[in-house]
């Protein structure tokens, strides 16, 4: 079979590695260079080693938990069942995971997690070490690798997905293919704030939601309580509040007790609106307390954060250091079943692209690169097998709003994709916007007003010809898409918050 898959990341190259071993041919397409994106700045690691005291039950119940009831629990026993399999995996593909004196994988603890289980290598480069490790496999096989390759749709014909469209260094180009794997990760860049690096900018949902495919949860946007408040973005692993450091306001109380009885160790939208309440309040952003680790421990346990704390000038060894919330990751996406196949034969997504169900309405920390290494794997497993007859029929409300074609009809191929020219729009605006109204804390008002400045900004197409107007284009489809969905879920729950009052500003210089 001939397989396109878009996108390098753990989950994108998981299944590539896998298809190419399963004897199918395999063209991975990425936006920039191969292993590029989010997987090589996770900090955290890979959830599910599991010690003597512990199971993949306990895993899966602590994902329901921090889920607020809405992840799906077929899916999340599918992902805590696989959780050994995947992670040996990435050991024989190279991953050095960091090991006791006696050679036994440490296992780190992060929030709402019961149980020590998580693996991490390089200290708190673990991302990093997965991205190379997989880089290098796919070099090592015959995967042809198209780099500098955007995703501008996929072509539906027949009422199945035969290929895609794609930018190769600004060249429209035509590649078919008799299944298409979209790894493309989330949209992080719909906000002012994120973790996420430039260019994920939710590519292959759009160009899923064109072809009208179902998505689902797009409100369910996780913020990370702990970014560091200086300078560019920079993540403060959660593993360093689950090592023993604390959260303090400027009187030095730990005042995330107030939002939850775990504290710092509460579910992360949890922690983070904690964090945004009082930074509004007192108008200072909130400090992350690790002086009592030690500088010994935060050097060899957190190499990569001890240096750019002190290249930005804070020795966290001895003083406090400022953190802040930021746009993290996407719990919605392309709706999946458990082996990565969507509602378009044909047409699969993996990782943080799909929703798959495991995440429910708040990602619990370090399931991410599980979910792309588990389902990697199953989407690759699935290719020759026969499309699930139940849907065909189905169709996506969210896509019929976006105007999506009908199933049955092929996507035309275009070098124009809608999108603003109106002199008060701006990737800056909108992005501003969402934070705003859109984010952490969420009022029914300024929902409204975000969908309605949207459909403003959207009214008059303009041709898009740069990859960046193509961006602009999949970021505006996403914050509509995303403020409907929030409008319509009236009801506060996880990453989903509504206030019943003015939502508190957070403003981050």
């Amino acid at each position: 079979m001939n397989v396109v898959v878009v996108g390098s990341g753990i989950a994108g190259l998981t299944a590539a590695l896998h298809a190419y071993e399963r004897g199918h041919s395999v063209t991975v397409m990425t936006k920039g260079a191969l292993g590029d994106g989010c997987t090589g700045y996770a900090q955290g690691g890979v959830a599910g080693l599991y010690g003597p005291d512990d199971s993949p039950a306990l895993h899966a119940a602590d994902t329901l938990a921090a889920a607020a009831g809405l992840a799906d629990a077929a899916a999340v026993e599918v992902l805590v069942e696989g959780a050994g399999a995947g992670i040996a995996e990435l050991i024989m593909r190279g991953v050095a995971f960091d090991r006791s004196a006696d050679g036994i994988p440490l296992r780190g603890r992060e929030a709402a997690h019961s149980r020590a289980r998580i693996v991490h290598a390089g200290g708190d480069a673990t991302g990093a070490a997965i991205a190379r490790a997989l880089v290098s496999a796919t070099r090592a096989s015959a995967i042809t690798v198209v780099e500098q390759a955007f995703l501008l749709d996929l072509v539906v014909s027949d009422g199945s997905v035969r290929g895609t469209r794609m930018l190769v260094d600004g060249v429209p180009t035509h590649v078919d293919a008799e299944a298409v794997v979209l790894a493309t990760g989330g949209a992080g860049h719909l906000y002012a704030h994120t973790t996420n690096p430039e260019g994920t900018t939710g590519d292959g949902i759009a160009a899923a939601l064109r072809a009208g495919a179902d998505v689902a949860d797009l409100e369910f946007v996780q913020f990370h309580p702990t970014i560091l408040a200086a300078g560019p973005a920079f993540l403060v692993s959660e593993a360093v509040r689950g090592e023993g450091a604390t959260l303090i306001d400027d009187d030095g109380r730990r005042f995330t007790f107030d939002s939850h009885p775990d504290g710092e160790l509460a579910p992360r939208d949890v922690v983070a609106r904690a964090i945004a309440r009082c930074a509004a309040e007192q108008g200072s952003p909130m400090r992350l307390d690790a002086t009592m680790l030690g500088a010994e421990t935060l050097r060899d346990r957190f190499p990569t954060i001890d240096r750019v704390t002190r290249e930005r000038g804070f020795d966290w060894a001895h003083a406090p250091i400022p953190v802040t919330p930021a746009a993290h990751y996407l719990m919605g996406g392309i709706v999946t079943d458990v082996d990565g196949r969507t509602t378009i034969p044909g047409l699969f997504a993996v990782g943080e692209t799909a929703r798959t169900g495991v995440h429910g309405a708040n990602r619990l920390a370090s399931n991410s690169l599980l979910e792309g290494a588990v389902f990697g794997a199953r989407a690759a497993a699935a290719l020759a097998l026969p499309w699930p007859v139940e849907s065909r029929a189905r169709r996506s409300t969210i896509a019929a709003r976006a105007a999506a074609p009908q199933d049955d009809s092929a996507v035309p191929f275009t070098d124009t994709v809608p999108f603003t020219d109106t002199a008060s729009f701006t990737r800056a605006a909108l992005q501003r916007l969402m934070w705003d109204d859109v984010g952490l804390l969420r009022t029914a008002e300024g929902l409204r007003r975000a969908r309605d400045t949207i459909a403003v900004w959207t009214a008059q197409p303009s041709s898009a010809r740069t990859v960046a107007d193509h961006e602009d284009a999949n970021l505006l489809l996403l914050a509509a898409t995303t403020a409907s969905a929030a409008l319509d879920r009236t009801e506060s729950v996880g990453s989903h918050h509504l206030e019943t009052t003015a939502a508190p500003v957070l403003e981050i210089a």
